[in-house]
């Protein structure tokens, strides 16, 4: 049995892509931290990020880099934030925040519940500038 991440690569549970090629997957956050936040993951299933290939990590990495310079194009920010937790789904994947402050990368904090409207809106706004 995949993890939710594995669906949403198949397609079994849809989500507000932002961008994919052949290998990684980028997508909304659909309970976020804040407005614009992204998940970048590996089309692969590999439960912990520092066990992808080298070669492979550094390309998730640069498509990452290029999904961050569309959400900073989209969504009012001092810079984009960087996490890699990796307890709470066994899919490696980096967290993409818009920050304004430190705070709003704490993963402690109450999560956003945007409508699917609002959630469609925001993916939409980066995809474009992606």
């Amino acid at each position: 049995m995949g993890t939710i991440f594995s669906k949403i690569v198949s397609g079994e549970i849809p989500c507000y892509k932002i961008a994919e090629n052949d290998k990684f997957l980028a997508f909304l956050d659909v309970f976020p931290l804040v407005n614009g936040h992204v998940l970048v993951i590996p089309k692969v299933e590999t439960d912990y990020l520092f066990d992808i290939e080298d070669q492979e990590l550094a390309q998730m990495i640069v498509f990452a880099k290029k999904v961050s310079k569309a959400i900073k194009k989209s969504i009012p920010c001092k810079r984009i934030g960087v996490a890699v937790i990796g307890l709470e789904v066994p899919h490696a994947h980096i967290h993409l925040v818009p920050l304004n402050s430190v705070s709003d990368i704490n993963f402690e904090r109450p999560k956003l519940k945007p409508s699917a409207n609002e959630l469609a809106t925001v993916a939409e706004l980066i995809k474009n500038n992606f």
